[in-house]
């Protein structure tokens, strides 16, 4: 199922391990199938921000750091307490489940990008999926799941074209600098007739957060940087997916309030799950009067009446299908027989067996 030189296999743990972070240039290329691989992971672990180039050639903003997000999924799978953090992640995996349950069909081979801990498949069974790949950037939070495991990059999936029948991504693919890019590998790994699930933090995720910290910033130290990260547009997911190359789209939004007791226990509660801030252009640091004032502004705002304050997440779903010949297909444009100007001249239909 995988790409020749890009993985070594280690039996002892039932998995095996892309280390997309130490390959050659070569090993690059065959990853990204194009020879433009970013520039950013040809310069080791430690690096700068640039600008990467995308599969396709073309160049793409790096927003992410993605060796950042590592160490953030990392230390989190590292916690005693790490279970607490999950409920988010389960809430949106079960979910996902929900969308590979309504399609009457198994998948027998089946990809979890970005997996982590496999928050969709502890809600699947092997009636719907006979087999499971998980991949993801974090290795620590890797070794617990009984699965054959891959420890890879979202952004370079190490699989052959035409390979999964199923491929499901769940709250991943926001911490992606090529978006599109990334689908369009999903695309590629799918079977003729295979079908991508995911889901991923969009819209006005946080936004109480984001507010309440501009605005506290704003005031006190005369201007803003960002502390929460940029999201994708529902309205956009559409057209990313039809560009990628998928059909027959399913796109849709789900609001999911957490209740906090405040400020600071939203912030504790994103470290924990290792959804912190990544983006290259953050502030590390907050001062202590900034943030007192930004968890009062909070609670004025947008706090509860028992003293708790809502954090707000915007989860988009989508279901994209690769093309097959056996798929219905709309009818071309002009092959109408009426038109609906033709409504009116059509007589309204009479029973002749009114009592």
């Amino acid at each position: 199922y995988l790409s020749s030189a890009a993985t070594r296999v280690f039996p002892e743990c039932n998995s095996v391990t892309a280390m997309n972070s130490r390959l050659s240039g070569t090993v690059l290329q065959r990853l990204t199938r194009s020879g433009s691989a970013c520039c950013r992971h040809q310069a080791g672990p430690r690096f700068g921000p640039c600008r990467g180039l995308t599969e396709s050639g073309r160049g793409t903003m790096n927003v992410f750091n993605r060796d950042m997000k590592k160490r953030q999924k990392n230390w989190s799978a590292s916690l005693q307490d790490r279970d607490q953090y999950d409920y988010l992640r389960d809430e949106v995996g079960s979910r996902v489940a929900d969308r590979v349950y309504d399609i009457a069909r198994t998948f027998p081979l089946a990809l979890d990008v970005g997996g982590g801990k496999s928050h969709i498949a502890e809600h699947l069974s092997k009636d719907v999926v006979e087999r499971l790949f998980l991949t993801d950037i974090s290795e620590k939070t890797l070794t617990e799941i009984p699965t054959s495991c891959v420890l890879a990059d979202e952004e370079f999936l190490p699989f052959k074209e035409n390979t999964f029948d199923l491929v499901m991504s769940s709250l991943s693919l926001h911490w992606i600098n090529d978006l599109p890019g990334a689908l369009r590998q999903i695309h590629q790994v799918l079977k003729p007739d295979g079908v991508f699930i995911g889901a991923m933090a969009g819209g006005e995720t946080l936004y109480e957060l984001r507010c309440s910290l501009q605005m506290a910033e704003t005031e006190r130290e005369g201007g803003f940087s960002p502390h929460v990260s940029p999201y994708t547009a529902v309205t956009d997911l559409g057209n990313l997916l039809g560009q990628a190359g998928f059909n027959m789209l399913t796109v849709d939004v789900d609001e999911v309030q957490v209740h906090y007791p405040g400020i600071m226990e939203v912030m504790m509660d994103l470290q924990g799950m290792g959804e912190s801030n990544c983006a290259w252009n953050r502030r590390s640091l907050l001062h202590r009067d900034t943030l007192l004032a930004a968890a009062a502004i909070y609670k004025e705002m947008y706090g509860n009446e028992d003293g708790s304050v809502p954090a707000t997440f915007d989860i988009l779903y989508m279901i994209g299908w690769k093309p097959h010949e056996s798929q219905a297909k709309p009818a071309q444009r002009g092959s109408a027989t009426m038109s609906f100007g033709d409504l009116s001249k059509i007589s309204q239909p009479t029973s002749t067996d009114r009592p």
